[in-house]
């Protein structure tokens, strides 16, 4: 009977004890839940949308004639335009750029110049001229190749543009002298047929939406991959303004497919709108801060589009180890700035 009983006290203890704990435990606060997507930083100042709509009025109707024109070339025009926005601001489409005065970049491949080397062992890299940035740097050679357009920066000095606003489709190549760390600064432009809207002819298809793609490697070891930032100015074809989302720094359309065949052909046509941001100042210098821009997305050959091309495809070893680098769309975004810092 005393066993029992003590066995009976000590069983109590126990369970007054495991009862006098889950009510401590049931009286704790609860724990705050996770957010369910990350908060993302203000951005100051606040982006400010110019929209537009409609075509552009056409005031260059062709920045570059082809010098060669040959039979089954694939040559186009290189129009440019003006387009007045909703708020009054009178914008250049397709980009406000420096062909007409910046010194014309070193050919790689290109079919409208005559130059059409047929593998990179017929490259004479001897007769390019080295621009000096830093006299006490090293030579550095890089290789490019932009849809469609580019002008490239070193520390905020704009070494050459391209040669070729629309096609063709060419390359380049230019060794310039430099100490690290410095800055690279790429203007990348997707060309257009029909101005203030981002669209071409494709596919028997007179209101089609472009892509765009940088791809870039330099003798350092340098090379267009996601460490680079991208960020867009120019975004269109749009059915509605509010196809474009702004969270933070970024200026998505994913939603809209980010490439082709993926993408959403806009119906709207001569109706469709875009979307353009202000560039901002001394964005090509090294002091410029880039920080909040979003990282650069990497695309595939076939993502871009550019299966087959001599310009690219007779050079791989200029381009080993490179990607393809643009915004989170491919096919929206039309104008792209695109910065790295080599360290």
């Amino acid at each position: 009977m005393a066993m029992k009983s003590g066995l009976a006290r000590a069983l109590g203890a126990v369970l007054i004890t495991l009862v006098s704990g889950a009510g401590s435990a049931q009286q704790e606060p609860p724990r705050p839940r996770p957010p369910s997507k990350l908060p993302l930083p203000d951005v100051n100042p606040p982006p400010q949308r110019m929209i537009t709509q409609g075509l552009a009025r056409t005031t260059v109707e062709d920045l570059a004639p082809c010098k060669f024109p040959a039979p089954g070339m694939n040559l186009r025009k290189n129009p440019m335009g003006e387009i007045t926005s909703q708020n009054g601001a009178t914008l250049t489409v397709p980009v406000s750029n420096n062909y007409q005065s910046a010194p014309k970049l070193p050919d790689l491949y290109n079919e409208c110049n005559g130059v059409t080397p047929r593998n990179f062992a017929e490259v004479d890299l001897s007769k390019i001229a080295v621009i000096d940035i830093d006299n006490d740097g090293e030579v550095v050679t890089g290789f490019m190749v932009a849809d469609n357009y580019f002008e490239l920066y070193v520390n905020g000095r704009l070494l050459g543009v391209d040669a070729t606003p629309f096609t063709p489709f060419n390359s380049h190549v230019v060794r310039f002298r430099v100490k690290k760390p410095y800055t690279i600064a790429v203007l990348a432009q997707d060309w257009e047929d029909k101005l203030g809207l981002g669209m071409e002819v494709f596919l028997k298809n007179d209101w089609h939406s472009g892509d765009g793609g940088f791809i870039a490697r330099f003798s350092d070891g340098t090379v267009t991959d996601s460490s680079w930032k991208a960020q867009s100015f120019y975004i269109g074809p749009l059915n509605s303004p509010s196809e474009v989302t702004e969270y933070g720094a970024i200026h998505d359309t994913s939603q809209l497919g980010r490439i082709h065949p993926h993408a959403k052909l806009p119906t709207c046509q001569d109706k469709c709108y875009a979307v353009h941001y202000p560039i901002p100042e001394g964005w090509m210098q090294r002091t410029f801060d880039d920080s909040k821009w979003p990282r650069a997305f990497e695309y595939t050959d076939q993502d871009v589009g550019i299966l087959g091309l001599p310009a690219y495809y007779r050079f791989p070893e200029a381009f080993a180890g490179s990607r393809w680098i643009w915004t989170i769309n491919l096919v929206f975004d039309n104008t792209v700035l695109l910065r790295k810092t080599v360290q």
